[in-house]
C-alpha cells in the first residue's frame, strides 16, 4: 500500500485554487493536478504492509497538536519537475509534520519540511512563470488524514482530529 498523510483543503480555498489553475493552464504545457487531488502532504509514508495498517492508524491517532493549525497559501514555487502553490510554514504546521513523522517511525527525512500544494508536474523542467505574489487562500484545520494512493486515485482511509 502506498500511503501518505495530508491536510485536506476546504471547498472555498479549492475554488480559489481552481481560479488560479484556470489562469495558469494557458501559460505552460504541464500535467495539471485535478482539484479533487489537491492537498498539503504532512508525511509521505510510501509503501506500507497492509497487515500493519491498524498499527499505523493507532500511531497516527496519537498525534498531538496544541491548537488548530492556520494555513496560508501564498505565491508560486517550482522544483525541477513540479509547480506548486506555496504554503507559508509556521511552527504549528512544522510541529504537526514532525509529530506525524515520529508516529510513523522509520528513518527521519533528511530534508526540511516544505509545505506546498502540487499544482502540476512535467517530465521536462517547469518553465519560469511570472506571477504576482498573492494569497490564494487561508484556513484553519484541526485534523489531518491518512490517504492511499493507488491507480492514480487518492482514497481517504481515516481522518485524525488533533488530540491535546
Amino acid at each position: 500500500m502506498r500511503l501518505f498523510t495530508a491536510i485536506d483543503i476546504p471547498a472555498d480555498v479549492k475554488a480559489a485554487l481552481a481560479a488560479l489553475l484556470d489562469r495558469l493552464r494557458p501559460l505552460a504545457d504541464l500535467r495539471w493536478t485535478p482539484l479533487e487531488k489537491l492537498h498539503i502532504t504532512t508525511k509521505f509514508i510510501g509503501e506500507w504492509p497492509e497487515d500493519r495498517l491498524d498499527e499505523l492508524k493507532g500511531a497516527l491517532a496519537s498525534v498531538k497538536a496544541s491548537a488548530p493549525v492556520d494555513i496560508v497559501i501564498r505565491g508560486l514555487g517550482r522544483l525541477p519537475r513540479v509547480l506548486y502553490a506555496a504554503v507559508e510554514p509556521n511552527q504549528a504546521l512544522t510541529a504537526l509534520a514532525a509529530a506525524t513523522e515520529r508516529a510513523v517511525g522509520g528513518p527521519a527525512e533528511d530534508r526540511t519540511y516544505r509545505p506546498h500544494i502540487t499544482l502540476a508536474r512535467t517530465r521536462k523542467r517547469v518553465p519560469h512563470i511570472d506571477f504576482e505574489l498573492s494569497t490564494f487562500g487561508s484556513f484553519r484545520t484541526s485534523s489531518f488524514a491518512l490517504y492511499l494512493s493507488a491507480s492514480g486515485k487518492y482514497t481517504k482511509l481515516q481522518e485524525f482530529p488533533f488530540t491535546t
